[in-house]
């Protein structure tokens, strides 16, 4: 069974992870809306969807603005028909140790991820209610698993991601709508490269590791073309951790 035809919102899908994620959908045959702030970023996916055969809708939007996604989402359905799948990729990340985090940061942090979510979701969900059928992928972090000092409100709202999936994912599974979490370990990045970790952190976290490397895109767009596949359909509230071991 193919999901080839169906609509795909991937938001963060300007660069990195998201990127990956949406070029493999294209692959399987996924027309793909790609919601981010970094226009240029989405409109350079936009054109490698387009280059696999699959049509594409690059929207400028900031996911933490629930009146932006609402209009997003219509953009979405007017273009690219119906949405069946949501990936919920869109993030920040910084360093911030917690006796110094401003109150703007850590409300800036959770708004971003787990109010983006929560706005994401809420936008699509009539499509896939509607359809009977629907996939929900999240992505959260190894962070919001095992914490990590310097991370106090990214781990808090990644955290709050997984709590969010598999809460509703009770919900949705009557409705034949799968929701599931992808909680990467260390990515390489664009994010990760811009001075967001120092060389001997990245060092100290590839030593640490079974498989001694830091993860890929793909690496991570090959966990989310499992969960939004047919051959996923037994599978939800999960949270799948693709880490090199780091975190077991």
């Amino acid at each position: 069974m193919s999901i080839e035809g169906k609509t795909a919102v991937v938001t963060g899908g300007a660069s990195g992870i998201g990127r990956a994620i949406c070029t493999r959908l294209a692959g399987l045959g996924v027309n793909v809306a790609i919601l981010d702030l970094d226009q240029t970023g989405a409109e350079e996916t936009a054109r490698k969807v387009v280059a696999a055969g699959r049509r594409a809708l690059p929207i400028k939007v900031d996911v933490s603005s629930a009146a932006g996604v609402t209009a997003a989402a219509e953009k979405v359905h007017s273009n690219l028909g119906a949405i069946h799948i949501l990936v919920n990729d869109a993030g920040i990340c910084e360093i911030a140790p917690f006796v110094e985090m401003s109150e703007a940061q850590w409300d800036r942090m959770i708004a971003v991820h787990l109010k983006g979510t929560f706005n994401c979701t809420r936008a699509v969900l009539p499509d896939m209610i509607e359809a009977g059928w629907g996939r929900i992928v999240n992505l959260a972090s190894v962070a919001g698993l095992s914490g990590a000092p310097g991370f106090t409100h990214y781990a808090a709202a990644k955290g709050g991601i997984i709590a969010f999936t598999k809460a509703l994912a009770h919900e949705l599974g009557p409705s034949g709508i799968t929701v599931n979490a992808i909680a990467p370990g260390l990515v390489d990045t664009p994010m990760t490269r811009t001075g967001l970790l120092s060389d001997e952190m990245i060092e100290m976290a590839v030593t640490g590791a079974p498989v001694q490397r830091m993860g890929t895109p793909d690496d991570i767009a090959a966990a989310c073309t499992y969960l939004v596949s047919e051959d996923a359909g037994f599978t939800t509230g999960q949270v799948l951790s693709p880490n090199g071991g780091r975190y077991m």
